[in-house]
């Protein structure tokens, strides 16, 4: 019974790490998405300086997945013998999962506004679109410090 809580705590750190990652992602190509289908109805060819500010902000819930997928796999989900943490490795494993899930949410937001911001500079000045860019990923370095957070905590907790 204890493993078997140990177990559903883990698991539901790897389904928090995706989950609000995922939706801050959501929430983050959103806010790009709409300014740029505004400009792109006045101006098509905007489509290929636009796309990039638009998808930037999904990084952080695919970081958020790869949290996920490191703790099916710790946990042998996959295959034929499930690893069966105790109470205290499965409150481990979901805490370690706790850096990408806060970072995902917070920095997709927050990038998304930036690349918004991108986006309406593009609108007036397309040859700009780079510098936008380059704005919107300095946001993403610390989604990727959340998830090397969470890869060195997952890495350290032995089952």
């Amino acid at each position: 019974m204890e493993n078997d809580i140990g177990l559903a705590i883990a698991i539901f750190g790897a389904g928090i790490a995706a989950l609000v990652a995922g939706i801050g992602s959501a929430i983050g190509i959103a806010l790009p998405g709409q300014a740029a289908s505004g400009v792109l109805r006045d101006d098509p060819e905007k489509f290929g300086s636009l796309f990039l500010l638009v998808v930037l902000p999904g990084t952080q819930g695919f970081y958020g997945f790869i949290a996920a997928f490191l703790v099916i796999i710790k946990l042998g989900l996959l295959g034929e013998s499930v690893i069966q943490p105790g109470i205290w490795q499965g409150v481990q494993i979901f805490l370690a999962c706790l850096p990408i899930a806060l970072t995902g949410l917070l920095s997709a937001i927050h990038q998304g506004r930036v690349c918004t911001s991108g986006v309406h500079l593009v609108a007036k000045h397309a040859d700009q679109a780079m510098k936008s860019v380059i704005f919107a990923a300095m946001v993403e370095t610390y989604a990727v410090l959340g998830l090397l957070t969470t890869f060195f905590l997952l890495n350290g907790i032995k089952l």
